[in-house]
């Protein structure tokens, strides 16, 4: 739909440009407009590349939400939901508008939502054809029909060119992710790294679907050959993607999902995968997608004369990104929907290595994993992180809840005691000794555990106990050497891996003291045992 037209359209939310404004276009025309702007080059088989400057990730520390009386008693405030008051906010937006005044406008009319009875439509108003691309690459394309009587309930305006002044606006730096629930906008400047457009929906759709009863994921999801649902539970650069990414089974959704009373829906229309160290071997389904026409990569590295993509050169960023719709997946499920989950996995990259690569949860193991949210920040998922550190994110998602972590986890908690659902604790991070000593599990070990723990096959095996983190290990699991399956086997020094495994259970039950006080003692006694 449309080409440009001066200002059409926009004059409800304020903004009014003195350049062409164009609404709702393909990957085509946005591929002519961003290559005329100089926003990106073509690679050699069709995608366009982006480079994002100095923001090559999220910026957590520059999220704001507007403290407001609709909205003020629900948020959980602190250092994820850093409070701005209305009049900063207000002073941002205008500042924004009048800096969108000069510059050429690309707007995307689109649906965060697979499930038509909770989706949101969001409006997009952005200054780069490119994140154009990447939000129509990402969410839901309405039907042309649709688009006529479009009514955007949440806008997102976007100004990476616009820098905040903290003295003025109440920021923090020249970066700024404001989140109004009241007026229900986001405004984003300062940062030219796309997947801020994508998280701030996240974060919206977050708040407003748990108060409808809908539990509100950060999660892949894909459906088996008879029908089963799983979920995939994990920060960036745990496996999500590449793990839900299964020839073998449909794919639902890589990052964002619903759990409603009639099942699972993504809240997206496409993927957001890293590319970095991508081989047609071991991700054979997302490395095809970076040799299509409309794919959008992120500060992937090329060859300036044959424009060949290196998904090995980290120069850039580790946080190499690619965003593609979800039909250029084979296998992906058209509906973006599916049953309620016959197992759910919560992955892990433990940088201290001693975690077990599989291990199955009761209900209590689930609830208290869940809480936790250990994993490893991988260098470059963030900026200014250089190198993978342990920490601990409620949910497996802190920067995205506007909501205290006990909302969701009450949720997950009902469903998967409603639904009989399995829970699997698998470690996607380090074996053999701790980050700068051990290796990085093997994918093709990690598949075959999480196809196996899938299929019901490690239903039929025995288990063991871990002394230390209180969890049920297999000890065969087919297709995978039994030494693999061992932590403390695969080091070399086992007193440095029981040192090193105390070391790390006594950090989950710090962390669960310090900020669980008040969960059912059943649930923290699931923990680690020091």
């Amino acid at each position: 739909m449309s080409t440009a037209q001066v200002g059409r359209g926009l004059e409800a939310h304020g903004v009014q440009s003195s350049k062409p404004v164009h609404f709702n276009l393909a990957a085509p025309a946005l591929y002519e407009h961003a290559i005329r702007r100089q926003e990106g080059v073509i690679a050699a088989d069709g995608p366009l590349v982006c480079r994002t400057g100095a923001h090559t990730g999220r910026s957590p520390n520059d999220k704001f939400v507007v403290k407001e009386p609709s909205s003020e008693a629900q948020v959980w405030w602190g250092k994820v939901n850093r409070p701005i008051a209305g009049s900063q906010f207000d002073q941002l937006r205008s500042d924004i508008v009048a800096h969108l005044k000069n510059q050429e406008l690309f707007v995307q009319d689109l649906y965060a939502g697979a499930d038509a009875e909770y989706r949101l439509p969001v409006r997009f108003i952005q200054e780069y054809a490119w994140h154009s691309l990447f939000v129509r690459n990402l969410f839901i394309v309405p039907p042309t029909a649709d688009l006529a009587s479009f009514a955007p309930q949440f806008t997102v305006l976007t100004a990476p060119t616009f820098k905040a002044d903290p003295a003025r606006h109440g920021t923090r730096s020249e970066v700024a992710i404001a989140v109004n629930f009241a007026t229900r906008e986001v405004l984003i400047c300062g940062t030219s790294y796309a997947g801020e457009n994508k998280k701030s929906i996240l974060t919206v759709l977050n708040y407003l679907l748990p108060l409808r009863n809908v539990l509100a994921m950060h999660c892949s999801a894909n459906i088996g050959p008879g029908g089963d649902t799983a979920l995939f539970f994990g920060l960036s650069g745990t496996g999500k993607t590449t793990l839900s990414s299964d020839p073998e089974r449909q794919l639902i959704g890589d990052d964002e999902h619903g759990w409603s009373d009639r099942g699972v829906f993504n809240f997206e229309g496409g993927c957001y995968a890293k590319m970095i160290r991508l081989s047609a071997e071991a991700e054979p389904q997302i490395y095809a997608t970076t040799h299509r026409f409309g794919t959008v990569l992120e500060n992937v590295v090329m060859d300036p004369d044959t424009r060949v993509l290196d998904f090995d050169d980290a120069s850039l960023t580790e946080n190499t990104r690619g965003a593609y719709p979800i039909e250029f997946i084979d296998n992906a499920v058209p509906s973006g929907s599916g049953d309620h989950p016959k197992n759910i996995v919560m992955l892990t990259a433990d940088a201290y290595g001693v975690l077990p690569p599989i291990a199955r949860l009761t209900a209590e193991g689930a609830m208290y994993h869940y809480l936790s949210g250990y994993t490893a920040k991988v260098a470059g998922t963030e900026k200014g992180v250089t190198e993978p550190s342990a920490t601990f994110s409620t949910c497996f998602g802190a920067p995205f809840l506007p909501l205290n972590p006990n909302v969701y986890a009450k949720q997950l908690g009902e469903r998967i005691a409603r639904h009989q659902s399995r829970v699997w604790l698998v470690n996607t991070g380090w074996t053999g000794g701790p980050h700068g000593v051990g290796s990085r599990m093997k994918i093709a070990h990690t598949r075959a555990m999480i196809r196996a723990a899938l299929s019901g096959a490690l239903d039929q095996v025995e288990y063991t106990r871990h002394p230390v983190f209180n969890i049920e290990v297999p000890t065969s699991v087919p297709d995978v050497p039994v030494t693999v399956l061992d932590p403390r086997g695969t080091w070399t020094d086992k007193a440095a891996y029981d040192a090193q495994a105390a070391k790390l259970g006594r950090m989950f039950v710090e962390n669960f003291t310090a900020n669980f006080a008040d969960a059912d003692p059943v649930v923290a006694a699931a923990g680690p045992t020091i």
